[in-house]
């Protein structure tokens, strides 16, 4: 399968299962368990001959060779679709544990390779240091079907096989590795409720009689759209094309009218470059689109899904087979160790079901990269390659740095980092405000305001932030009214006792942590007001002394709660002004940044979400006229803004619930506060309504920031699961964002961004320790862990140097 991470290590996951399966490979041989004790079935059924369902076959019947496994494969021995896989050092790892035969045989096959080359307009960038290893599919089945044989293994060509009821009658276990078209799945849809989700790009599975020196991905700009190869070698003298295109320039550019041979035909001339003028051949090749297979449940009754079967990762992280792979090895671990049949696959779901979500959340990542590669192609070459590698977010500048240093540098150089400065430590301009670093300190609501006025507590929250590095520090959101406050201990902007506290702080930030600028974020509760502290009921309304509460239309946010007033005209007048009103006191407060909370399901965000905004009047209906409040309020607040400071507006770029904000809408709504004179907008997701289902994960925000920031052309602040400072490097170099806010490392840590200086050893300006912190700018030095280095070496009993 294609990747240009197919065989870049990931995790120590699989560590464990495969030592547990070489630990139970050691006690079959010896003393085998007896089927009275264990959950290991005497009789195996499987569906699939491909590579899943065959390493299952010979780990099963390896660990008891009493057992009777038989496998039931529909195609001819030598039958297989595509060409080449490539398979990880990690994957590898567990099948030289698990079985050293297949393993040998393995490596005498593989052929090897270092570099990615990435060609953009012309340009060609290498990246090294990749370690990949490869080998025909069809070599790889032929070494599988050898070892099966060799154990006893039952193999049954070019034959159906029985019902999975019959099976599941007849047999102790069914092992279902029947593809992502499993007819096993089917048969239990209801009890395995399985999701498909099919994507937006054409691709079709070539090979070439050459092998390439690298693997390469070629992009070409064609009359009909943009079209891409992946390619990699699999054999001294052959590699695998894989040429993939959206669907819309597939069908621009006649393919859907096209054969075989002249599809094939037509590939070879549009990437002649790439393939040096040589031809391409097909092996049944047909145009495709990739479909993502997600199961609610991997096993029912006696009945357990394997492979593609079970889920799907896109084919441009290369984890297929590689994914089967490792559900081999864990279900054939688990049956050892578990007591059950019941047990042992309830163990192998949960082990793998966190690892294959992981993957999938990768390739999920890289599949809509190349659906949207578009959008990226005006980026410098170095940068463009750079975004590529790093697309799926499991390859990192750090990573790449390791492997590559001196690609990694040109990145960097291209980007204008200043030598030994990382992309995190670079400034960034907005409007008169320069900040010295590419970190926020997120928006926090604290919940310890007394009658919405700032107080030590907030002194010492946000002093420690600023003290701590952060080119930006951000308060939670601060209420424009007494009316707009989520909860009573939510901190405002509506008196001028508030303000005066309010610049107290600023004071301390200014005066202490030179070089740090503190923002405000204004908002109103709208129909999420009147609730509880967070950790006394997160939404949950007041047991007294509530609010009225009011909104774009009387919905509440949660069944039972409390139903909002419908705004009227007059009282959307009377909100204008109380944020214009808190604007002139922030800035009379010392901010230096104010941002326009519109996210979240808060009153300006209702306005905008159509699952909130039922209004008939001007101010709902269609996207535009959503729009209309909340930027007659962003006109208002940036009247009484300084006209040097930045103003920012924080959106919910989805709602994550069918009906809500579409990504297209995002954009539409970021353009517009962009014309209205916004300088950048923070990007987050979700919390509009309560039955939300968000995707959650790593960055799992930054998609929507990436798309804001390329289709609407504004700077964008990206947030969501952001936790490392290699993720910001990453993420800024990529050109997905141009800032990154972070809240719960803040919390973990409020010195975040002087340790991430320390731990990349970099000391430039942009980051500063605070004099009486210099001394803790270095790690502190623990006791010693490593022993003297031999330095004698003794031969045959000599006692003499």
């Amino acid at each position: 399968m294609s990747s240009t991470q197919g065989s870049m290590p990931t995790s120590g996951a699989r560590d464990s299962v495969d030592m547990r399966l070489r630990r139970g490979a050691r006690a079959t041989t010896t003393t085998p368990h007896a089927p009275a004790t264990t959950s290991h079935p005497l009789r195996t059924a499987i569906i699939g001959g491909g590579p899943g369902g065959l390493y299952t076959a010979a780990l099963l019947k390896r660990l008891a060779p009493d057992r009777e496994v038989t496998v039931w494969e529909r195609n001819a021995p030598d039958d297989t679709f595509g060409f080449g896989v490539v398979l990880s050092d990690e994957t590898l790892g567990g099948i030289e544990h698990a079985d050293p035969a297949v393993y040998a045989a393995l490596q005498a096959d593989f052929v090897r390779w270092d570099d990615i080359h990435i060609t953009h307009r012309g340009t060609r960038r290498t990246s090294g240091g990749h370690g990949f290893a490869a080998l025909g599919r069809r070599r790889l089945l032929t070494i599988l079907h050898d070892r099966c044989r060799s154990l006893g293994v039952d193999l049954r060509f070019r034959t159906e096989a029985p019902s999975p009821d019959r099976l599941a009658r007849e047999y102790d276990l069914v092992v279902a590795a029947d593809g992502v078209h499993s007819t096993t799945r089917e048969a239990y849809r209801d009890a395995f409720r399985p999701r498909l989700t099919t994507h937006r790009c054409r691709y079709i599975w070539l090979a070439a009689d050459f092998a390439f020196d690298a693997f390469r991905f070629d992009i070409a700009e064609t009359e009909h759209g943009v079209m891409q190869l992946h390619g990699y070698p699999y054999a001294p003298d052959a590699s695998t094309v894989i040429v993939e295109m959206r669907e819309e320039v597939w069908q621009a550019a006649g393919f859907d009218e096209l054969d075989e041979a002249e599809s094939t035909a037509r590939c070879a001339k549009i990437f002649a470059d790439a393939l040096g003028g040589r031809p391409l051949k097909s092996n049944k090749s047909a145009w495709t689109t990739f479909r993502t297979v997600v199961n609610e449940r991997w096993s029912h009754g006696n009945v357990v899904l394997l492979g593609d079967a079970a889920h799907t990762a896109h084919f441009s992280i290369g984890s297929g087979t590689k994914l089967a792979v490792e559900d081999a090895l864990a279900l054939a671990a688990c049956l050892e160790e578990q007591p059950t049949l019941e047990q042992a696959l309830a163990a192998y779901e949960e082990e793998r079901r966190p690892v294959v979500a992981s993957t999938q959340r990768a390739a999920k990542a890289s599949l809509e990269w190349f659906e949207d590669l578009p959008r990226y192609l005006d980026q410098p070459s170095r940068r463009f390659a750079f975004n590529l590698l790093t697309r799926s977010r499991r390859v990192t500048h750090d990573n790449l740095r390791l492997r590559d240093a001196r690609f990694t540098e040109s990145v960097e150089r291209e980007f204008g980092c200043p030598p030994g400065t990382p992309p995190m430590f670079t400034p960034f301009r907005l409007r008169g405000l320069t900040l010295r670093n590419r970190v926020v300190v997120s928006p926090m609501d604290m919940y310890s305001a007394t009658d919405g006025v700032p107080g030590d507590f907030h002194l010492v929250h946000l002093g420690a932030r600023a003290l701590g590095g952060a080119g930006l520090v951000m308060t939670e959101m601060v209420c424009v009214s007494e009316q707009g406050r989520i909860t009573p201990g939510c901190a405002g902007l509506y008196t001028g006792r508030q303000a005066e506290a309010w610049r107290r702080i600023t004071d301390f930030v200014h005066a202490q942590a030179p070089g740090t600028a503190i923002g405000v974020q204004l908002g109103h509760s709208g129909r999420k007001g009147s609730t509880r502290l967070m950790w006394e009921g997160m939404d949950e309304p007041l047991p007294e002394g509530n609010w009225p509460l009011v909104a774009p239309s009387p919905l509440p946010y949660k069944p039972g709660g409390q139903v909002p007033r419908e705004l009227t005209r007059a009282q959307l007048t009377d909100l204008r002004e109380q944020f214009a009103a808190a604007a002139h006191r922030a800035a009379r407060a010392g901010f230096d940044l104010l941002e326009l909370h519109c996210a979240h399901g808060y009153l300006l965000s209702g306005f905008l979400s159509p699952l909130t905004n039922r209004r008939t009047d001007a101010y709902g209906g269609s996207p535009e006229k959503r729009l209309r409040f909340p930027l007659e309020v962003f006109d208002a607040v940036r009247a009484e803004w300084p006209e040097d400071r930045p103003m920012t507006v924080r959106v919910s770029a989805t709602d994550w619930a069918e009906g809500g904000t579409s990504p297209e809408e995002a954009v539409a709504i970021a353009r517009a506060f962009a014309a209205h004179g916004a300088d950048a907008v923070d990007v987050s997701t979700g919390q509009v309504v309560a039955e939300e289902r968000p995707e959650f994960g790593r960055s799992y925000q930054v998609p929507y920031a990436d798309r804001i920031r390329h289709e609407a052309g504004v700077p964008v602040i990206a947030v969501g699961a952001i936790s490392s400072w290699d993720d910001v490097n990453s993420l800024i170099l990529a050109g997905r964002a141009d800032l990154c806010a972070l809240a719960r490392p803040h919390l973990y840590d409020p010195h975040w961004t002087l340790h991430a200086a320390a731990e990349q050893g970099y000391e430039g300006p942009g980051v500063g320790w605070p004099a009486p912190y210099r001394a803790g700018s270095r790690r502190p030095v623990t006791g010693r862990t490593d022993a003297p280095k031999p330095r004698l070496t003794l031969h045959g009993g000599r006692q003499d140097v």
